[in-house]
């Protein structure tokens, strides 16, 4: 299986974020096909209990390659990747990776 990260940053605003990533982002998001499996995580804390590195993270499993690149190229992947400038003011951080 081949997996796709997103990692923000943590925002500026962080209810900006929330309000913008559940009303717009998400809906975008949700039109992309080919995905067996999707995640979303926001962070509480970091192990020694101090503020996370990181604020969110969104994770799609494809069953392969190809499937994820197809995914990723179509219309609604490449409106998902633009989406991101309006609103991860912490940065979006992507990895792709093999799971196993």
């Amino acid at each position: 299986m081949i997996k796709v990260t997103v990692i923000y940053g943590h925002p500026t605003d962080s209810a900006v974020f929330e309000n913008y990533y559940t009303n717009n982002h998400l809906p975008i998001a949700a039109k992309m096909t080919g995905h067996k499996k999707l995640e979303l995580t926001k962070f509480l804390s970091a192990a020694d209990s101090g503020k996370p590195f990181y604020y969110r993270m969104a994770e799609f499993w494809y069953a392969n390659l190809e499937t994820m690149q197809k995914a990723m190229s179509s219309q609604e992947g490449q409106a998902t990747a633009c989406d991101l400038s309006n609103f991860a003011t912490g940065g979006a951080t992507l990895l792709v990776g093999e799971v196993g």
